[in-house]
């Protein structure tokens, strides 16, 4: 049985519930959302469709925005644009069962619609329809979809085709993906293919989907000496062919797990100011473990400078004998990875520290060189922080170092993913 599937993208998604809480109309209103407190330099999260007609790109920056075109500028809500999009995930339950959802990001979902269809007496377009209208009727949020005989169809469907069509509807099967797309061009449109990969293609020749269908009929080893194994995905999507389906997307466990926390800082930190950084970056990471129930064996400090010097980034791993979600462990390792490691002479713009191979902490054991009655002690004032960090909010306990001028500790923790909440 041929199977469905429809994915869902809310437009100008962050921009458009802005414009809602408005009363305006995204596709007539300039609208960005940016914080320009940060910078002139400060990429515009979101704009409405009416900008996009003026030829202002999506995710520019504000100092990029044409000086002759007037606009609102939104400060970044993140909370509320969660809010929303719990809402409209919401609507999409009232139809389907949440086994036949993928949530792909904050504003795209991907659906299998399958069993649906003789349910609701529907076609897989009419069925894109009434998501869309339920969601514009509750929400104020115009959304696109694109129907596919396969997840990668209906991706395709949407990001390319949908744009162009009145009713923000792409459809596609094997077929007609190949009679439409296969001349397509820039190739970075389609699903994972970025710009790198698009100018590999190019010095060999390869311009289209169609250049790659054939390259895999005349000389497939090309390709896979060109990609390796990643040849095989881009000759199936170069043919319209996706094996996965919506249960395998349920059912896929990552053999490995990693947790990080990283930071753009808003101008030049010295190498003093830094380390302040770093090292509440590694107690924030340290108190994810202990409430996710997880340890790590290895810790990575990585560290980005200002461009101007033409400083390329530096980065250490430390390895721990027995996992870890020891805070004092973890901030010695990265204590000591930074003063090895960081240049002292030019100015810290990023700051990333990755937790690597993170395990569940029923699998850690004291090693022979610890205290355990110390080891027990400081996880019980770990756990303590958290309780009164729930009951309390974020900033109701701190280091002393958090209060120091340079520390973003505070202000961090009013954000969600780097924005003001």
């Amino acid at each position: 049985m041929e199977r469905y599937y429809i994915c869902i993208d809310l437009k100008s998604f962050y921009a458009s519930v802005e414009c809602v809480e408005r009363k305006l109309d995204p596709f007539t209103t300039n609208l960005v959302v940016a914080d320009p407190m940060r910078s002139k330099s400060t990429i515009c999260l979101a704009i409405t469709p009416a900008m996009k007609k003026l030829g202002v790109k999506n995710r520019c920056r504000i100092h990029e925005i044409p000086e002759n075109i007037t606009y609102i500028t939104a400060m970044p809500r993140m909370q509320l644009y969660l809010d929303y999009s719990a809402r409209i995930y919401s609507i999409y339950l009232r139809y389907l069962s949440k086994e036949d959802i993928h949530v792909y990001s904050v504003d795209e979902c991907f659906m299998d619609v399958t069993d649906y269809l003789n349910l609701y007496q529907k076609t897989p377009k009419e069925m894109a329809v009434e998501l869309m209208d339920a969601v514009k009727k509750e929400t104020g949020i115009t959304a696109t979809a694109g129907v596919g005989t396969n997840l990668y169809l209906a991706k395709i469907a949407m990001d390319i085709i949908a744009k162009h069509t009145p009713d923000h509807i792409g459809i596609l099967n094997e077929i007609t993906y190949r009679e439409q797309l296969w001349d397509h061009q820039p190739l970075r449109d389609f699903w994972m293919i970025g710009s790198r990969t698009e100018r590999k293609l190019a010095g060999y020749g390869i311009h289209t989907m169609g250049d790659i269908a054939l390259a895999s009929l005349s000389s497939e080893d090309l390709l896979f000496k060109i990609f390796g194994i990643d040849a095989e995905l881009l000759i199936d999507h170069a043919w319209g062919c996706e094996s996965c389906r919506m249960e395998d997307i349920k059912n896929y466990r990552a053999e490995g797990h990693s947790l990080s926390n990283g930071q753009v800082l808003m101008r030049n930190y010295s190498f003093e100011e830094g380390i302040v950084i770093a090292k509440e970056m590694t107690d924030v990471l340290s108190l994810d473990l202990v409430e996710k129930g997880l340890a790590t064996s290895s810790v990575t400090l990585w560290i980005a400078y200002d461009h101007r010097f033409g400083r390329e980034p530096t980065r250490g791993s430390a390895k721990f004998p027995d996992p870890t979600n020891s805070s004092k462990k973890l901030i010695g390792a990265v204590e000591q990875i930074y003063q090895e490691t960081t240049d002292r002479h030019t100015g810290i713009r990023r700051v990333e520290i990755y937790a690597g191979k993170v395990f569940p902490e029923t699998y850690c054991q004291y090693d022979l060189f610890s205290d355990p009655v110390e080891q027990d002690k400081e996880k019980r004032l770990q756990e303590a922080i958290l309780r009164v960090k729930k009951r309390y909010g974020k900033n109701a306990i701190m280091r002393g170092t958090n209060l120091l001028k340079c520390s973003t500790y505070a202000e961090r923790n009013n954000q969600i993913g780097g924005h003001k909440a």
